[in-house]
């Protein structure tokens, strides 16, 4: 498998003699024609790595009462019930989660300083997990709206974060009754090894690999196993993924049928008093953890912890494939 995302090293020459979409790259005008090459360069991989989700009826939150093989819940919370109906709009999401190397490459363009951590030990941390380029970058929820609506500007496609619905829609294969965002919708892990989720023991040995110090709390690249049914990878772990979504616990009581939002406005506070967001998938893979159904939920602007372990990956909200 290849391990590695579409590299941003293919020569500027190529997109001279080819050309570039002006309507994208001319709206910058005080850049060279390198820089408006490498743009069209990442765009393209951008584009590239959507996967259409075609729209339709499912049963969104937690089934394994009604259609589990055991007649048994998989989530022992209560906020991913009640089972609920939800029609959804095509649409398009990436296939991976930001990499560093995306992320990087918007901060580049864009001016915008790097994340710096308090105290040389975090920071050192902080710095490795970033300085592998294939592997998710981390950021809260206000830089997760940001880089996506960032590719709005820069495709004109209507990219945005996804809904919760949007999520749990893609990760159970339009809406199939699959507990685990896999390749067969379960986990699987034989010995210490994963076999469609990355361990302890798989990311250890690639920090080893990779040459940093993170060993078991080592992201891992985002085609690291294999994707799900509709070609979309890394939704068990590797990072809790922002949705759009205001969190609310009981929002599946009264969640609208037809694309829902999430509520209108912030419901939801932490033990610091700071509204929040949902996230879903999880940080690290685990017989337990990274279910299709199962809701979290954090403060926004990581007031309390650096988002170490949160992620994004966009969709793109038009009802056609993206060419």
């Amino acid at each position: 498998m290849n391990r590695t995302f579409l590299s941003l090293t293919i020569t500027t020459a190529f997109f001279l003699l080819s050309g570039c979409d002006q309507n994208t790259v001319a709206t910058d005008t005080g850049r060279s024609p390198e820089d408006h090459a490498r743009l069209e360069q990442f765009i393209q991989q951008v584009k590239s790595q959507l996967i259409f989700v075609e729209g339709g009826e499912f049963l969104m939150g937690d089934f394994g009462e009604q259609y589990g093989r055991d007649r048994l819940p998989f989530d022992s919370r209560q906020d991913s019930k009640p089972l609920h109906q939800v029609a959804l709009t095509s649409y398009s999401l990436s296939k991976f989660k930001a990499s560093n190397q995306q992320y990087q490459f918007y901060l580049e363009w864009n001016g915008f300083p790097k994340r710096e951590l308090e105290g040389e030990r975090r920071n050192r941390k902080w710095r490795e997990r970033a300085q592998t380029k294939v592997t998710p970058a981390y950021i809260d929820w206000n830089e997760a709206k940001e880089y996506c609506a960032w590719l709005a500007k820069i495709t004109e496609l209507p990219f945005s974060l996804p809904t919760e619905a949007q999520w749990e829609y893609a990760a159970r294969s339009r809406g199939q009754y699959f507990a685990a965002p896999t390749d067969d919708g379960t986990l699987r892990i034989e010995g210490r090894k994963g076999i469609n989720v990355a361990t302890g023991y798989d990311r250890k040995a690639y920090a080893s690999e990779a040459g940093t110090g993170l060993e078991y709390s080592s992201p891992t690249p985002g085609d690291f196993r294999p994707p799900n049914p509709l070609g979309i990878y890394d939704m068990a772990g590797n990072g809790w993924e922002w949705v759009k979504d205001w969190y609310d616990p009981d929002y599946y009581k009264h969640s609208p049928v037809k694309d829902p939002q999430g509520p209108d406005k912030p419901v939801f506070k932490d033990i610091d008093g700071h509204y929040t967001r949902v996230l879903r998938s999880q940080d690290f893979s685990s017989w337990w953890g990274g279910l299709t159904m199962t809701r979290f939920n954090a403060d926004p602007e990581s007031r309390r912890y650096p988002p170490v372990d949160k992620t994004v990956r966009c969709a793109v909200n038009s009802p056609q494939p993206v060419k």
